[in-house]
């Protein structure tokens, strides 16, 4: 199992493990984010009854219950205290921010159809399928009661059992230690990574995965193609 630390992009360089993107290699494993890949989760499912001006819900969701608050939640911080404290911050708000963890499974409505066929034919396909998510630790009991494909991942890294959170490098490093585990003889090259956040694949390219920035599942299904995969 691999135990080195890798803080920078230059140190990862110069590890033994990196090889550059364009020495072409088999994918051997496909690394899945969840949330906008195969899950449809969005606050707005709540927010739309909660706030009815448009405007103003815009504002509440990318000012104040927005994706930098729900990321300290997603790297660890309880879901009691990120409340807290955007509600000390923000007390004119407090009621519609400590809904936002209440109403939580409300904005989780299912799985997207086009990109669970992905995940269905590469495990079809005997293609060894893993997930890493930006995911709070409290609520992700939810997901695994009610979403029983997720049995179907070798392993699942959730960002808020690990204590941190995408892009952060050393979560893909623990990530590729979790798949090593499986399969021994991997090297980041054969590893393909969805993901429908830019910023995410960029650093998963920097770590040495394929990055696939998921825009539309029929594009990440030709750049899989691309790469080899049977689908």
């Amino acid at each position: 199992m691999l135990c080195l630390i890798l803080p920078d992009w230059q140190s990862l360089t110069a590890s033994p493990f990196f090889i550059p993107l364009e020495h072409n290699m088999a994918i051997k494993a496909v690394v899945f984010d969840l949330g906008g890949v195969l899950f449809d989760w969005d606050a707005e499912y709540v927010y739309r009854e909660l706030i009815p001006d448009d405007a103003a819900r815009s504002h509440f969701l990318g000012h104040i219950c927005n994706g930098a608050w729900r990321l300290q939640q997603d790297a660890g911080q309880s879901l009691q205290a990120g409340t807290d404290e955007l509600a000390a911050a923000h007390p004119q708000h407090e009621m519609l921010i400590r809904l936002f963890y209440r109403r939580w499974p409300e904005m989780l409505r299912g799985t997207l159809p086009d990109g669970m066929a992905i995940f269905d034919a590469l495990r079809q396909a005997g293609i060894p399928v893993y997930a890493l998510t930006n995911w709070a630790a409290e609520t992700w009991p939810y997901a695994l009661t009610h979403y029983p494909f997720l049995q179907g991942f070798r392993r699942i890294v959730v960002s808020g059992q690990e204590g941190m959170a995408k892009p952060a490098l050393p979560l893909y490093l623990l990530t590729h230690e979790r798949i090593v585990m499986d399969m021994p003889d991997i090297t980041p090259q054969e590893i393909a990574f969805i993901d429908d956040t830019r910023v995410n694949t960029e650093a998963a390219a920097r770590f040495g995965w394929q990055g696939i920035h998921h825009t539309a599942a029929a594009q990440t299904a030709q750049r899989l193609r691309t790469l080899g995969l049977p689908l």
